[in-house]
């Protein structure tokens, strides 16, 4: 399997020249390859990646406008026209319903004042030279802080530099599957906010995870700097030093909650035989503004792709439950659903058969129940409990479930 393997890099002020013109070249490429196709498309014809490379790239390098394309690594204009091309095919194949997930809009042109830059290099534009230093083709030699070694011969190496102004070198490599010792247990996670997850396995035991809500402790400082920022002039050099500042702040705080997701995910992947959680859709919650930073401060979406990516690595599985399935307002003793239950009501009680329940612990009990059913189902039999009316609902049927 593949995997990404990121390090700090620590060029030199001519080499952080040559990264800044390198990633401007490969901006002005990849507009220019959605500019070309664009007007194509317009003109009724379809263009191969391969004119579309040969127009952008070849014959561009010839004329007056883009001569200074000769002056970077030819293999990162390369990588830059396949990533036009790439968001072509995920556009058409979204918009034709072969892509799953939301729909992915049109490709948009990049903007020279986005904070974060990347360009892309394949194993002919870099190597790593044996006293650990990176070779990048028409850069040189840069210095790289080695937290680990690399498992493998790396395939392709992305520079990246972030809106604080530091540097990193993301390597793609393949690595080993490393499969656990088997386990019984198995444990249902119920994500929310007041707490990050709360966790019921097969043992009866509830673990509840507090949110250290990251960027709460750093809201303070971040307003005063984000005042201090509307006080300097448009394109100043003081409004690019408060930019940079408020950028370091939130890389601190993206950095902490990163390292935090990856100790809780690897926990639970050791601990468990299989992992079951809520098909969340997080993109339309943020849609409530009243809730949009506390949920993306819990960072929900970063935790459930490395509690995937870990249990491919190791062996364990990681599936997911039906966002529609009343996790909160049903009984997991009876099956009996709460008509309507609002988020301040944390503990209720079953107007059925009497049972207190704590309403996250009681969600991660229902979400474990129905995750290992839909595992062991293989017949495609329903697999929910006896649902029960609710009390009041004279007409018999089944109240809907928010």
């Amino acid at each position: 399997m593949r995997a990404r393997y990121r390090y700090r890099i620590e060029p030199t002020d001519a080499q952080r020249a040559m990264l800044a013109r390198t990633f401007g070249c490969v901006r002005v490429v990849f507009n220019d390859a959605i500019r070309y196709r664009d007007e194509a498309f317009r003109a009724g014809e379809k263009p191969s990646p391969t004119d579309v490379q040969r127009r952008v790239i070849t014959e561009a390098k010839n004329s007056h406008d883009r001569s200074w394309l000769t002056e970077v690594a030819s293999v990162a204009l390369v990588q830059s026209v396949r990533d036009a091309h790439r968001a072509y095919t995920n556009f058409f194949d979204s918009m034709k319903g072969k892509r799953r997930g939301r729909k992915i809009g049109r490709p948009r042109f990049k903007s020279r004042k986005a904070t974060r830059q990347s360009f892309r290099l394949t194993r002919n534009g870099f190597s790593i030279r044996p006293d650990g230093r990176l070779y990048i083709a028409k850069v040189g030699d840069i210095r790289v802080r080695w937290s680990r070694d690399l498992p493998s011969v790396p395939s392709s190496v992305t520079i990246i530099r972030e809106p604080d102004g530091h540097f990193y070198a993301s390597f793609v490599v393949e690595i080993e599957q490393t499969p656990l010792p088997l386990t019984e247990q198995e444990a249902g996670i119920d994500l929310g906010i007041a707490v990050l997850a709360t966790v019921v396995n097969t043992n009866a035991q509830h673990t509840e995870i507090p949110n250290p809500r990251h960027i709460s402790g750093k809201q303070r400082k971040l307003t005063r700097l984000e005042r201090q920022k509307a006080r300097c002039a448009k394109g100043s050099a003081n409004r690019a030093k408060s930019c940079r500042r408020i950028a370091r702040q939130h890389g601190r705080v993206a950095r902490c909650r990163r390292d935090l997701h990856h100790k809780l995910a690897f926990r639970l992947i050791r601990e468990n035989q299989a992992v079951y959680v809520e098909d969340l859709n997080i993109a339309g919650m943020l849609g409530n503004h009243r809730m949009a930073r506390a949920i993306s401060d819990a960072g929900w979406a970063q935790f459930v792709r490395l509690l995937e990516e870990k249990a491919e690595k190791y062996g364990r599985t990681v599936h997911k439950v039906s966002r529609w399935r009343p996790s909160s307002k049903m009984c997991s003793g009876c099956g009996q659903i709460t008509d309507t239950m609002t988020l301040h009501v944390r503990t209720w009680t079953c107007p059925m058969c009497k049972s207190r329940h704590h309403r996250d612990r009681n969600a991660a009990q229902n979400i474990l129940a129905a995750g290992r059913a839909e595992r062991r189902n293989a017949c495609g039999a329903s697999v929910s409990p006896p649902l029960r009316k609710a009390v009041g609902d004279e007409s018999g049927s089944t109240p809907g479930a928010v």
